[in-house]
C-alpha cells in the first residue's frame, strides 16, 4: 500500500483518539489516513527562527508521524501575513477591493514553496502519494516536477475558486495556474468552484477540457473534480454526547431564563463570514419584530485570527461599535439581544451550545464549504430540532437545499428568515432536519477523503490520469 505524504500550511499534531471535539474534523480525518497507510504530515510548525535551515522536527503521536520546519520572521510576515492572506484570502473570497498586491509578497510566496519542496522531498519515497492542501502552496507541486518528483501529486482547494473576470487582476495568474496544472488532481470543494477553474483554464489558456473533468497540457492530463467536504460525523457525535457537551448546554439553557430562543452564529473573526451584515439583519429584525424582540437572544462567538493584518483589526472594532449600538438601543435591564464572545471553546462544548440554540445563523458572504452549518445539523435533537438558516453563498448551500437559504446581503431577507425559523411547525422542523441529517451523516469526511484518495491513485473514473507521463517541464512561476 502506497504511504500518504500530507503537506499543508500547518500541521495539526494527533491528539488521543479519546479526546473527543479536541480538533477539527479535518485533523481526525487525515490523521486516521496517515495511520492506515504510515503516512507523515509536514508542514510549517508554527514558530520562527533566526536563519532558515530546513531541519526538519520529526514526531510521532498516536501512530501519526509529523515533519514540521520553522520560518523566519519575513517568511512569515510577506508569505502567510503577506500573500496567502492579504492577497489570494480576499480575492479568493471576491474581496477585490481589500487584494494587496506587493512585490516582496510574491516573492517571498515563491520562496516559503520552495523551502517547503526542499524540505518535503527526503521524505517522499518512490510509491508515495502526496497530497497538497489550500491556497497557500498553489505551486508547490510544480516545484516538486522541477526538482524530479514523479509521484502523483494531488491539490485540495479548501477555499472558492473566484470567477475568471476576477482573477485575472491577480499579477502573472497564468503562471501560477500554469504551475497547478503540474498536479495530477486538483479538488474544489463545489462544482460551482470547478466550473470558475474551468471557465478560466478554457479562456485564459485556450485548453481544452473533457467532461469528465481532464484537462491536456504539455503532454500530461490532469484531473479536475469537486470533492465537497464534510465533518467527521462519528467523531462529532460522540463529542456532542460528552459531559462538557452536555454542560455547556445546560449552562446556556439556564442562562437564557424563561422561555427565550436562542440564535447562534460560530465564525472565525473574518470579513467573509458576514458577520457585520448578520449583526444588521439582527438589528432589523428586532426593530421589525418589537413583540417578538425581547424573546429572542443571539449569541455570537467569534475568536480572533490573523491579528497580524489590519483588516481583521477593523472588523474586531466595527463588530464591537455595532454589538454596543445595538445593544444599547434595544437592551433593557433584564435582557440584552447579543452576546458577542471573542474568543474560541473546544468542539465539545461547541456541540452543546449548538445544540441548545434554537436556530443557526450561518451566513457567510462566500464561503468555501462551511462546516459549522454541518456541525449544527449533527449537534441536533431529532425529537425537537433546530432550524438552520444559511447563506446561498456557502459552499454548503447545494447539499443543504432543506435549510433557510437567505442572500447575506439583504438585512430583511434575514429578518424575514429568522421570523420564519421561529414560528416553523415542530413536524416541518423535524423533516427538514431528518434531510439535512442524512446528508450531513452520508457526506462525512471520512468519504471525502477516501473519494480523494482514491482518484489520486487513479482508480476508477480516474484510470486515464498517470502521474509524471511526461518529463517534468519546468513553469516559471511568478506572481508579481
Amino acid at each position: 500500500m502506497s504511504r500518504l505524504i500530507v503537506v499543508s500550511n500547518r500541521v495539526s499534531v494527533p491528539q488521543a483518539m479519546g479526546a473527543a471535539g479536541a480538533q477539527g474534523g479535518l485533523a481526525v480525518a487525515l490523521g486516521a489516513a496517515l495511520r492506515e497507510n504510515r503516512g507523515i504530515w509536514f508542514g510549517w510548525s508554527g514558530k520562527e527562527t533566526d536563519s532558515f535551515t530546513g531541519h526538519l522536527d520529526m514526531q510521532r503521536n498516536f501512530g501519526v508521524t509529523t515533519a514540521t520546519i520553522d520560518l523566519e520572521p519575513q517568511d512569515v510576515d510577506e508569505y502567510y501575513n503577506g500573500y496567502a492572506n492579504r492577497t489570494l484570502w480576499p480575492l479568493f473570497h471576491y474581496r477585490i477591493d481589500l487584494t494587496e498586491y506587493d512585490r516582496s509578497f510574491g516573492e517571498s510566496y515563491v520562496r516559503v514553496n520552495q523551502r517547503f519542496a526542499e524540505s518535503v522531498i527526503p521524505l517522499i519515497e518512490p510509491e508515495d502519494l502526496v497530497w497538497v492542501h489550500d491556497y497557500h502552496l498553489l505551486p508547490l507541486g510544480s516545484m516538486l516536477r522541477e526538482k524530479g518528483v514523479t509521484n502523483r501529486i494531488g491539490l485540495f482547494l479548501h477555499i472558492p475558486w473566484p470567477p475568471t473576470r476576477l482573477f485575472v487582476s491577480l499579477p502573472n495568474h497564468e503562471q501560477l495556474v500554469a504551475s497547478m496544472l503540474q498536479y495530477d488532481l486538483i479538488g474544489f470543494q463545489t462544482e460551482e468552484w470547478l466550473d470558475s477553474f474551468i471557465h478560466y483554464i478554457k479562456k485564459e489558456m485556450g485548453l481544452k477540457v473533457a467532461k469528465d473533468g481532464t484537462i491536456e497540457y504539455q503532454g500530461r492530463r490532469i484531473v479536475a473534480r469537486a470533492f465537497p467536504i464534510g465533518i467527521d460525523y462519528d467523531e462529532f457525535l460522540e463529542a456532542s454526547r460528552s459531559a462538557d457537551a452536555i454542560g455547556a448546554y445546560d449552562r446556556l439553557k439556564n442562562s437564557l431564563g424563561g422561555n427565550r430562543k436562542m440564535l447562534i452564529g460560530v465564525d472565525r473573526l473574518d470579513y467573509s463570514k458576514g458577520l457585520g451584515e448578520r449583526f444588521d439583519s439582527f438589528d432589523r429584525f428586532l426593530t421589525d419584530n418589537p413583540d417578538m424582540a425581547k424573546d429572542v437572544v443571539l449569541l455570537q462567538i467569534a475568536p480572533p485570527s490573523r491579528g497580524d493584518v489590519s483588516s481583521y483589526q477593523l472588523i474586531r472594532h466595527d463588530l464591537e461599535r455595532k454589538a454596543g449600538h445595538i445593544n444599547g438601543a434595544h437592551a433593557d435591564v433584564a435582557w440584552v439581544p447579543i452576546r458577542y464572545v471573542n474568543r474560541g471553546y473546544p468542539r465539545s462544548e461547541l456541540a452543546g451550545f449548538y445544540r441548545a440554540a434554537d436556530i443557526g445563523l450561518v451566513t457567510p458572504l462566500r464561503d468555501g464549504m462551511n462546516l459549522v452549518a454541518k456541525e449544527y445539523v449533527a449537534a441536533q435533537d431529532e425529537e425537537d430540532p433546530g432550524v438552520l438558516i444559511l447563506s446561498r453563498f456557502a459552499g454548503a448551500a447545494p447539499q443543504m437545499q432543506d435549510t433557510v437559504l437567505v442572500n447575506p446581503h439583504s438585512p430583511e431577507e434575514v429578518s424575514d428568515a429568522i421570523k420564519q425559523a421561529l414560528a416553523m411547525p415542530l413536524e416541518e422542523r423535524r423533516r427538514r432536519h431528518q434531510a439535512l441529517l442524512a446528508s450531513v451523516r452520508d457526506e462525512d469526511v471520512v468519504r471525502w477523503r477516501e473519494h480523494f484518495v482514491q482518484a489520486l491513485q487513479g482508480k476508477g473514473a480516474d484510470d486515464h490520469s498517470t502521474a509524471g507521463n511526461a518529463s517534468p517541464q519546468k513553469v516559471p512561476v511568478k506572481t508579481e
